[in-house]
């Protein structure tokens, strides 16, 4: 227990550190990241952290994430509890005749299932607030202590997406779950879509539609370093099926992306605009077109 304390202790130190200097990390927009490098400008637990991490990647790496592996397994096993409590007392009734029995068992499962992935919806935004794993806008190198708090905050989002949010999706639910992991959404947005990564960076206006299995990503890789953007998507948007946004995109009020685009980071589409393709452009045709 020991052992798990400290490791769960140096990842909040580590965390917390790079979260207390995120107006330095303005500074990795604007220079050069040397990829190669075994050395740090951080300073402390994080600069340690990150030398280790360059020098000895999968040793440091699958030793820091240890801590964040017991965080998960200690946050489904919560969100388990009310399942297995709800079973355990189906299962006291001895129900009969048999049929009956098993019937009730198969309610209990189902239903259990139901409260773990609610359950769900609260513990891992709570798990994140408590360590503050929120991404900062930063460029920085795939092996820094803004990568490890990115990978986090998105553990954490794994969970949930692929064991239970697409059943609540399109719904309120799921709007509230993001919106506790810290995405900005207006009024009567309609979320059609569970592939969403980053989403403390994602901002979405009121009455903005995203279709069904469409990705919203508030990163990119390029050349070894990692881009950390906000995703700003406006008021009454259309996001079409399969669509796929990268951080840095920039969406203006009433645009629209066509099913199956992808928008480029970086990419700012004015309002009222009409965007389709790999990659995405302007298309010039009636918006009427579009029912």
């Amino acid at each position: 227990m020991t052992i798990i304390k400290l490791l769960a202790l140096s990842s909040f130190i580590i965390l917390n550190e790079c979260y207390s200097n995120s107006q330095q990390q303005e500074l990795f927009i604007k220079t050069t990241i040397d990829i190669e490098s075994h050395t740090s400008e951080k300073t402390g637990l994080a600069g340690f952290f990150e030398v280790m991490l360059r020098r000895f990647f999968t040793f440091v790496f699958l030793f820091s994430a240890v801590p964040i592996y017991l965080i998960a397994c200690l946050s489904m096993g919560l969100a388990l509890t009310p399942g297995i409590y709800l079973f355990q007392f189906i299962s006291s009734l001895n129900l009969e005749p048999l049929f009956l029995r098993y019937l009730t068992f198969g309610i209990g499962i189902a239903a259990g299932y139901f409260l773990y992935g609610l359950s769900l919806v609260f513990i891992l935004p709570t798990v994140v607030f408590i360590f503050r794993a929120y991404p900062k806008p930063s460029r920085t190198s795939l092996y820094s202590v803004e990568s490890y708090r990115w990978f986090f905050h998105n553990c954490m989002l794994f969970i949930i997406r692929l064991s239970f949010l697409d059943v609540i999706t399109p719904s309120p639910v799921n709007n509230l779950f993001f919106k506790l992991m810290g995405m900005k959404i207006g009024k009567k947005v309609h979320i059609n879509t569970s592939y969403i990564t980053d989403p403390c960076l994602i901002s979405i206006g009121d009455r903005t539609v995203v279709g069904g299995s469409a990705t919203i990503i508030a990163h990119y890789g390029q050349k070894g370093v990692m881009i950390i953007a906000p995703v700003k998507i406006g008021a009454k948007v259309t996001i079409g099926l399969r669509a796929i946004i990268f951080g840095g995109v920039e969406i203006g009020e009433g645009a629209s992306v066509m099913p199956n685009s992808v928008v480029l980071p970086k990419t700012i589409i004015p309002a009222g605009e009409i965007w389709g393709g790999v990659p995405a452009q302007k298309m010039d045709f009636p918006a009427k077109n579009l029912g």
